[in-house]
């Protein structure tokens, strides 16, 4: 929950990723914290955690690397991440702040559900630190961060400048365009796309069949008011989630099932 205005020049930032403590997006979003905050501690998984959702390890321990004073490696997920990282590794004073990302490619649509980035986010907001998953689209399998690494401090600046309510963390999408060709900033609702997952079948060296889990055959959104069709607009898409999944609706209409 963001109760009011955040001073960012004098908050204490936490910046974590589910690409590993090593990817480009990462980097990309410690400059951008830096520019904001002198007190940016980093804590990221120690290799890429992508589609790990909000998992927590539970069944063996975990490691902490530290690589400097305030940058640290953790052997799990991004949940992990942050919930060592306010519990154990930043001392005395909680972060103001959780910056998850830059990821490499969308987490648009059902991406959420599956995102490990967005999991980040979703940890500190559990924890009532406010918190914003950042993400640049690829163009293909190349991507450029131009967008997300100029537009960045500006999206931040004015989401800090808001309240925002208990439960709510928010997602941001950077459009694969040069930063100067971006078209704005655009509010979209949590979208859905017209086609799914693929599954491809392939074959090893010696001709055994394997299944390899690829990427949503479309991108093509079916609500032009949502996160899909923001950024293929060219915007930066800003979506608000809200942890609670109740559907108060059906809460309501199964109420005489259940008196």
């Amino acid at each position: 929950m963001l109760k009011g205005p955040l001073d960012l020049a004098n908050a204490r930032i936490l910046v974590t990723n589910d690409d590993g403590i090593n990817a480009p997006g990462l980097k990309v979003l410690e400059r951008v914290a830096r520019s904001l905050s002198r007190d940016v501690w980093v804590v990221a998984p120690e290799v890429e955690q992508s589609g790990a959702a909000h998992s927590l390890t539970l069944r063996r321990p975990l490691q902490v690397r530290r690589l400097s004073p305030r940058r640290f490696a953790v052997d799990g997920t991004p949940t992990d991440c942050v919930l060592v990282a306010v519990n154990h590794i930043i001392p005395r004073r909680r972060p103001d702040l959780v910056l998850s990302g830059v990821n490499r490619g969308a987490n648009l649509g059902e991406d959420i559900t599956y995102s490990g980035t967005i999991a980040a986010a979703m940890e500190a907001t559990l924890l009532y630190i406010p918190a914003i998953a950042l993400s640049q689209l690829r163009n293909g399998t190349e991507i450029s961060w131009s967008a997300a690494e100029h537009w960045a401090p500006q999206v931040i600046r004015r989401l800090a400048s808001a309240a925002w309510g208990d439960g709510i963390l928010i997602n941001v999408n950077f459009p694969s365009r040069p930063a100067d060709q971006v078209t704005g900033m655009r509010l979209g609702r949590q979208g859905r796309r017209a086609g799914g997952i693929e599954v491809v079948e392939l074959r090893d060296p010696v001709g055994r069949p394997y299944l390899w889990i690829g990427d949503f055959s479309s991108d093509e959104s079916i609500d032009p008011t949502s996160d899909l069709a923001a950024t293929r607009d060219g915007a930066i898409a800003v979506t608000p989630l809200h942890l609670d999944l109740t559907h108060e609706a059906t809460l309501r209409s199964l109420t005489k099932l259940f008196p």
